[in-house]
């Protein structure tokens, strides 16, 4: 108890020592909460044997002044974990220690709650329960969890596999390597089932690997490098509608009962209020200079649309540039201007985002950062905003009465390779599929398929469950068959260390997916718009082909060029990404990095091993290049 308490005491910023008001109807006031920036910690033995130990804790939080303390889960006790710091080929060791007592209280109360009239904004906009009751089976929760670190180059043992979760007074070990161009990671939980609540307690946090290529770009540096960490957020009220801090995971049922497994079926998690580095709409001081913001989207399902403006509502040109993505430096700058060509900063959930300011000439100036909200997709309905409040952060620029002399570098990574098609590589095609599924219901899927010889196709009826047939660009149409769908279904993709793939993710739906492959970089290649009404969700299958549209073209994106980890695929597409699996073996996953999805059966394993051992392998369409080439 002495140790919560002390926790309170840390965690109570100046400005949540101001007295309360009472908030109803969850209007709080923006920008009035200082912008808290995590505590640095860097591992400075060289010696891997002594490893560093990292504290899963309880605290109480002060997410707004005029809010009370809201009970959380943080790595050391902090929210966000500490940004942990390395440079490249530093290998540590971190004891990533469960301390949160059996029988502590869940902090997070879930409910799900009815869809409204479609012209209602959605409840998910709004604060409260509205009458529902809380999920009992998520307030019994115990303190369950396994830290992964995203992004790393680390064997599968290291990972955070997801059943791998201890409780109280375990640890789980992991080795990093952390020889890794300079980029950013980040870690959160990765627990089997129960990510997208333990995630929301606040277990969260940055790490930083640097390397001499970006010391010589003498960037933005010290107090003028800043994580900016975002995660949307729902809070409860009391019976009277006030506000009273306690976090609330309140999703939209759009389904009462899925057929396969009896329970309702919900939209992910989205929340009214933005938190940034844990504080509602924060503001920070910053002097007239250029700063580095290492900004990463931790929430559950949350999409941001992001755009600079001034104090007229006006964007703000010629002063954000993006020069770095999921995987470290961009080759070079990409001026992030509100145009026609990046009307705004698009961060799905996991993606990372290097971004320099340049706040030389706007001292005295107040700039914010909102979120647009969703945009209209074409041939459908303006869709209600599910944004109430686009506020994110504010700057306020003050003069310093010094002169920045950082100028811009024309290159940032000299390092930096396209790959191209022609380097040999394995295919592998992953259909992601829309609901409803067979039965009527159910949530989106993960298929996974293999290419039938055209002796196989032969033999085939159309429609068949798990049997889609695809005509590519060149007009040729090829027949697969589903080989899983569910996370414990068999092992499909075994690949050779040191190989590259090309994976191909067909999007049948019209819900954007940003899909995380573990362990490995990946440079997308392309996007294809595919004419999906072949596919027949009841059935589970093509009724036609699955066809290549020739136009619209779909260019990617100028920030989208360089080295990634998680992938925005919009529907109805393709999207081509290759990579190489290296520097380490074992079994790991991808998933929808929408956390409700990926908890709910959007996940799937695969194993990496020598290329020596795989010769000796049982399985069927495991080589490193089979399982079908994808249309690419």
């Amino acid at each position: 108890m002495t140790d919560i308490i002390e926790r309170i005491t840390d965690q109570l910023t100046g400005e949540g020592t101001a007295a309360q008001e009472k908030v109803r109807d969850g209007e709080l006031v923006p920008y009035t909460s200082r912008l808290t920036v995590p505590p640095v910690l860097r591992p400075h033995t060289t010696d891997v044997r002594h490893e560093t130990e990292i504290n899963l804790r309880p605290a109480w939080v002060r997410l707004h002044p005029q809010l009370p303390p809201t009970l959380m889960w943080g790595y050391n006790g902090v929210v966000p974990g500490p940004t942990i710091e390395v440079r490249r080929g530093q290998r540590v060791r971190i004891a990533w220690t469960n301390r949160i007592p059996h029988g502590s209280e869940y902090p997070v109360t879930s409910v799900e709650v009815p869809v409204r009239d479609p012209k209602l904004p959605p409840a998910s906009t709004e604060p409260g329960r509205g009458g529902a009751e809380p999920n009992k089976d998520v307030a019994a929760l115990p303190a369950w969890t396994v830290t992964h670190l995203h992004g790393a180059q680390t064997g599968g043992g290291n990972d955070g596999w997801a059943d791998n979760a201890v409780g109280y007074g375990d640890a789980q070990l992991s080795e990093y390597p952390n020889d890794h161009q300079a980029v950013q990671w980040w870690y959160h939980d990765h627990a089997m089932n129960v990510t997208r609540w333990n995630v929301f307690t606040g277990l969260y946090g940055t790490y930083l690997v640097r390397d001499d290529e970006e010391d010589a770009l003498h960037l933005p540096s010290g107090k003028r490098e800043i994580p900016l960490l975002l995660a949307d957020r729902n809070l409860d009220t009391d019976e009277d509608g006030t506000l009273n801090g306690r976090l609330l995971h309140k999703t939209v049922i759009v389904q009462p009962r899925n057929p396969e497994t009896g329970k309702p079926v919900s939209l992910p998690f989205t929340g009214p209020y933005t938190t940034v580095n844990g504080r509602i709409w924060p503001y920070a001081d910053v002097d007239d200079a250029w700063y580095r913001f290492r900004l990463v989207n931790a929430s559950n399902a949350r999409t941001y649309n992001l755009v600079l403006i001034d104090e007229d509502d006006n964007p703000v040109p010629g002063v954000l540039h993006q020069i770095g993505s999921d995987g470290g430096l961009l080759p070079r700058p990409v001026p992030v201007d509100f145009d026609d060509a990046l009307p705004a900063l698009t961060a799905a959930p996991a993606e990372r985002f290097d971004l320099l300011i340049d706040f030389r000439a706007l001292a005295g100036r107040r700039l914010r950062l909102v979120d647009k909200g969703r945009g209209k997709p074409a041939g459908v309905p303006d869709p209600v905003n599910d944004v109430r409040y686009p506020q994110v952060m504010e700057f306020r620029v003050r003069e310093s009465g010094r002169c920045d002399t950082f100028e811009l570098p024309e290159v940032l990574s000299g390092s930096f390779r396209r790959i191209t098609h022609d380097i040999e590589h394995g295919h592998r095609l992953v259909v992601l599929t829309p609901p409803p599924t067979k039965g009527g219901g159910g949530h989106p899927e993960i298929w996974e398929m293999a290419e039938l010889t055209a002796h196989e196709a032969a033999d085939v009826q159309i429609p068949t469950e798990g049997i889609i047939q695809v005509r590519g660009a060149d007009g040729k149409v090829k027949t697969y068959r589903r080989i899983a769908r569910t996370f414990n279904d068999g092992l499909g993709f075994t690949i050779a260390e040191g190989s590259y793939e090309q994976w191909s993710f067909l999007n049948l739906s019209q819900i954007t997916h940003p899909m995380h492959i573990h362990l490995a970089d990946f440079q997308m290649l392309g996007r294809d718009a595919y004419d999906v009404s072949g596919f027949d969700p009841a059935i589970g299958g093509s009724r036609a082909p699955i066809a290549y549209t020739p136009t619209p073209q779909l260019p990617l994106a100028p920030n989208e060029r360089g080295w990634k980890d998680v992938f925005r695929v919009p529907g109805p597409q393709m999207l081509r990404v290759m990579g190489r699996f290296d520097g380490a073996y074992g079994r790991f996953m991808y998933h929808c990095h929408l956390l409700e999805h990926e908890d709910m059966g959007m996940m799937r394993p695969f194993v990496v091993m020598p290329k020596e051992a795989l010769k000796f392998d049982h399985g069927a369409g495991h080589g490193p290049h089979e399982g079908g080439h994808g249309g690419g």
